[in-house]
């Protein structure tokens, strides 16, 4: 049966299009892969006879020449790093045996100094009871060389939430506040301050005791109290009445500060009345200045 011619008026049905129509920069890619210019060179070297190996006697030796030289370097170089890889990797056994070495030694002497520390301020509070008055117990008390105990008050000052390392560092608003929602050396001092001086008899932060040589200072992100680094939440603990404390400190102006920095800043702070805290003595206090006065030393007619 033959096929039916179209009609008049009707439009003759399209050939089918090629697979790979849509696919035209591809299909030039695949079947010109190199490009017109290098071609061009390629034929030119051909019809010249100076493409692919040297024919002549003289550019086969240079050639087989320039083959030896580099596998001679190659070579060369597989050896020698054959022969120092052993002396490399014993000299960094010896470095990781002299750090680890180095290490224990270091630790070994902080262990030493830190007891030494306390047998010399034993050896002070030792002294102070056998050749102080009857007052050397209040007065150990008072300069911090002598453990603590009583009721007081609790106070823990923490960076905002969310808060990382390595912040911090932007330039303040006004003094004493920070816009990084981090504790700063300064905003600590005030808490401290304040304490002293709504009534606290002692006082201590992460455990280190503050005496009148007491300083808090920053380093870089770090917060040193007596040159030692602490890592927030700051507690500080202070002895005396904890709710006269609480309230004295609230209603002064380093409370009033310290509440700025919790409601705009976000800096975490709570407080708590303690039935009982313990403070630690102070590592040891070196007195260069001071001496004692012989009893009517001080009095003038």
């Amino acid at each position: 049966m033959s096929a039916m011619s179209p009609q008049p008026g009707q439009r003759e049905p399209a050939e089918p299009s090629r697979p790979d129509a849509s696919m035209s920069l591809l299909t030039a890619v695949m079947e010109h892969s190199l490009d017109e210019g290098y071609e061009e060179a390629a034929a030119r070297r051909r019809a010249e006879g100076r493409a692919g190996l040297p024919r002549t006697v003289r550019a086969k030796l240079w050639l087989a020449a320039g083959l030896v030289l580099t596998a001679t370097v190659v070579t060369l170089g597989a050896a020698q790093t054959h022969v120092t890889a052993p002396a490399v990797a014993k000299e960094r056994a010896e470095l990781l045996d002299r750090i680890e070495t180095g290490t224990a030694e270091t630790e070994r002497l902080q262990a030493e100094v830190d007891a030494l520390r306390e047998t010399v301020a034993e050896q002070q509070r030792a002294a102070l009871r056998r050749e102080g008055s009857a007052r050397a117990d209040l007065i150990a008390l008072l300069a911090g060389d002598t453990a603590v105990r009583g009721t007081g008050l609790q106070l823990v000052v923490d960076d905002a939430v969310g808060t990382g390392h390595g912040l911090g560092d932007g330039p303040r608003d006004s003094p004493g506040f920070s816009d990084s929602g981090r504790v700063r050396d300064r905003d600590l001092q005030r808490v401290v301050n304040g304490l002293w001086a709504a009534g606290a008899e002692a006082l201590s932060v992460n455990g280190q005791r503050l005496t009148a040589l007491s300083a808090v200072r920053a380093a870089g992100d770090a917060i040193l109290v007596d040159n030692r680094p602490l890592a927030p939440p700051y507690t500080v603990l202070a002895v005396g009445d904890g709710a006269a404390l609480r309230e004295a400190f609230e209603n002064g102006r380093n409370g009033h500060d310290l509440a700025v920095l919790r409601d705009h800043y976000g800096i975490r702070v709570s407080t708590s009345v303690e039935e009982e805290v313990h403070l630690p003595a102070a590592p040891s206090l070196v007195v260069r200045t001071a001496e004692p006065m012989e009893t009517g030393e001080g009095n003038t007619s």
